[in-house]
């Protein structure tokens, strides 16, 4: 989540006429990025965790994607002049609406549902994005194989799991659930951004969902949140934000849109089970979250289910999974 997402978030893979035929980069580059997105998106979770100790939710969200977004506006404005987002009204419609579904619902969701639920729960839960884009096939009458549904059919047993947990400790009941809308709202943005009408620059269309979703937040901050920034806010949850800003929204999507241009989708696809897996390390490293026994039952069948779906979708790009930003 994204992803986020998150969120860490994973950007909408370019259009197939933005893949350069460019020569093969050397392998070390293409590993290095990937180490970038693995270890960055697998960290925002914790990074959010720490964040929201002493940071309002959505006050927080609202000044990353709305930072992130204005550093990648005048980075592109710098190098491509104002005219690169003059935008017909439907392609700025399009991004701004899948921008409030993927970072304002999404990320929003996950960053308020943990200060409640473990980093670790929330990035197995967010894990589960690509099944729900696989639902949201489904009800389009896409056709979808049995072995992608076989896979999503295991994922959705591994998220009931993480979200019970039996007998080990209750869960908030309210933020089990809003992790889940947020896992929806996600997968509905990836799914809406390659039927809505969209810039074909990348960079322009995640400029413009960051600052459409940034904004958005720190509106409905100054409604739910009213305090505004905390007079006990933490020097770590600012250090965590910055961290959020500027490697998890800017740095590993920018490594992320490069490998989506100069390496097979299949691969790029791993981080899907990998960042999970960061985000559960980390989280029992740092934050010394229990690795208990349901919660490693239901990562095992969360991140089966998507290793299934990456691998019966073949080449196709599991549409903007991300945990990041999701994310």
């Amino acid at each position: 989540m994204r992803p986020a997402r998150d969120e860490s978030r994973a950007p909408r893979p370019p259009a197939d006429g933005l893949r350069r035929l460019a020569p093969q980069p050397p392998e070390w580059q293409v590993l290095g990025a990937l180490a970038i997105v693995y270890v960055v998106w697998g960290s925002t979770y914790l990074a959010i965790r720490v964040t929201v100790e002493t940071l309002p939710p959505l006050l927080s969200a609202g000044i990353r994607f709305a930072s992130a977004g204005a550093v990648l506006t005048a980075v592109l404005v710098a190098r491509g002049g104002v005219r690169r987002f003059v935008l017909p009204p439907r392609e700025l419609a399009g991004a701004a609406l899948v921008g409030l579904a993927l970072l304002a619902a999404g990320n929003g969701g996950i960053s308020t549902a943990e200060q409640h639920v473990p980093s670790s729960m929330a990035a197995l839960v967010a894990a589960s994005i690509p099944l729900w884009v696989v639902v949201f096939r489904a009800l389009s009458r896409e056709q979808v194989s049995r072995g992608t549904l076989g896979g999503v059919a295991i994922g959705f047993v591994g998220v009931a799991v993480l979200t019970s947990r039996g007998g080990e400790g209750a869960v908030d009941p309210f933020a089990a659930v809003l992790l889940v809308v947020a896992c929806v709202c996600w997968a509905a943005g990836s799914f809406g951004s390659s039927r809505l009408p969209m810039p074909r620059d990348p960079f322009v269309s995640t400029a413009v969902e960051m600052l459409a979703a940034g904004l958005v937040l720190l509106a409905a901050a100054a409604i739910v949140e009213p305090g505004g920034i905390p007079a006990g806010a933490q020097l770590r949850s600012w250090i965590a934000l910055g961290y959020l800003v500027v490697f998890g929204s800017l740095l590993a999507f920018t490594a992320y849109t490069w490998l989506l241009a100069h390496a097979p989708v299949s691969q790029v696809a791993t981080y899907a089970y990998v960042n999970p897996v960061i985000a559960l390390v980390l989280g029992w490293a740092i934050l010394g979250e229990p690795l208990t026994p349901f919660l490693l039952g239901g990562a095992g069948l969360v991140l089966v289910a998507v290793a299934l779906v990456i691998r019966h979708e073949g080449r196709r790009p599991p549409a903007s999974i991300a945990a990041e930003e999701g994310g």
